[in-house]
């Protein structure tokens, strides 16, 4: 499937008609003088309508008990077919002279789980001991799955079982400080990204220019209200740099925030009768890279395979000990870790400058990106100070 084709075809979920969807737009100036800026939008009948007048920010929708009928039956001005938008955005980007989807997310803080899978678990200990050199992996991952093998889902985290297997590994010299977060009794939890940098769909996604060895990783992403609640879910590319991490995990903020570097959308699925945390909790997501050099990978993620609940995750990002007066999206994490050669035998995969990557759920639809190197993109300039000071001067605050 070519990429339009998937953006026409396959941003909206296969369930459109029993979807509540809502997100976020860039709205150009017009010539009758209005302003541009982001609007808060919902998805009816193939078309997206305005709610900034009922709720300025994402954030504030999330925080409403009404909000599912907001997005059902609100007044708001008609935007125009989904179709137009998403053709806009496909040839123009993040072009602030054009139409586009944004991030859904804009006050909310942007946090990510890591080694929440078994399957992803082991490439992270054996990013740590290549030492961020994808030539050492392959042998490493050969000793490594010698020992333990290659299946460690059955094990609860923070369990007695958990708790001996460290005590083995231990013993041979191979726990991990991913082993810990992956298997014991807390979750890793760190911020991917800062309120308003976040892409949206169809935008390019960003590399830090130093990396040579780095992927993307697709995930479900939970939309959290300032009470803990989840309230909805989106897709997400937590774009990796696995040469920085693997060097020293203090490096981590390096390898997971960079400009352009996190990408959610295409819109935020409010949970109701027709999706719930059940539907989370059983979503497969699918992932193809499409490379200029004919290089094609696919991967897929079942969030069946989680180590932790989504549920979980979210009491270990928040509660008593902390909390997010705007709300929080949080990345799930992901099984898929890509270990097939694009280059040198034993070089493993990494990213190269114009890879399309699409990401796809059948009940959350899909979000294209085209790959780029973060210091050649455009600047991110628009946060919570222009934010403000752009609704109050459309009178929305």
């Amino acid at each position: 499937m070519n990429t339009e084709k998937f953006v026409i075809e396959r941003t909206l979920p296969e369930d459109l008609a029993a979807a509540a969807l809502v997100g976020r737009v860039w709205r150009p100036g017009g010539v009758d003088g209005s302003v541009e800026g982001p609007c808060v939008v919902a998805v009816r009948d193939g078309r997206l309508v305005d709610l900034s007048a009922q709720a300025p920010t994402l954030s504030a929708l999330l925080e409403r008990d009404d909000r599912l009928a907001l997005a059902a039956s609100a007044p708001g001005a008609d935007l125009g077919p989904v179709a137009d938008w998403l053709e806009s955005s496909l040839r123009h980007g993040g072009d602030p002279r054009h139409p586009h989807l944004l991030a859904p997310c804009d006050l909310q803080v942007v946090k990510a789980a890591g080694v929440t899978f078994a399957a992803s678990m082991l490439e992270r200990v054996i990013e740590e001991q290549a030492r961020g050199e994808p030539a050492k992996a392959h042998a490493i991952r050969a000793s490594m799955t010698a020992i333990v093998g290659e299946d460690l889902s059955a094990i609860e985290p923070g369990s007695d079982e958990a708790l001996k297997l460290k005590e083995m590994l231990s013993g041979q010299g191979l726990w991990s400080q991913y082993l810990e977060v992956g298997i014991g009794p807390d979750a890793e939890v760190f911020t991917k990204a800062a309120p308003l940098s976040s892409v949206g769909h169809c935008t390019a996604v960003g590399l830090h220019p130093a990396s040579h060895w780095n992927n993307p990783e697709p995930e479900i992403v939970l939309a959290v209200n300032s009470r803990g609640e989840i309230v909805g879910a989106a897709l997400g590319n937590d774009v990796n740099l696995r040469d920085f991490e693997g060097r020293s995990a203090l490096l981590l903020g390096k390898a997971k925030d960079n400009n352009a570097s996190c990408a959610i959308g295409p819109f935020v699925r409010l949970l109701d009768g027709n999706f719930t945390l059940g539907d989370i909790a059983s979503a497969d997501v699918q992932m193809t890279v499409s490379g200029t050099d004919g290089f094609v990978l696919q991967g897929s993620s079942s969030m069946q395979c989680i180590s932790r609940s989504p549920e979980s995750l979210v009491k270990h990002a928040m509660g008593s000990h902390h909390q997010y007066p705007d709300g929080m999206f949080l990345f799930c994490g992901t099984m898929f870790a890509p270990t097939e050669d694009r280059g040198a035998p034993g070089a493993g995969f990494t990213h190269r400058v114009d890879d399309e990557v699409r990401i796809y759920s059948a009940r959350l639809g899909g979000l294209f990106n085209r790959v780029g190197l973060s210091d050649r993109l455009p600047a991110w300039t628009f946060g919570i100070g222009a934010l403000m000071r752009n609704l109050a001067a459309r009178k929305l605050i």
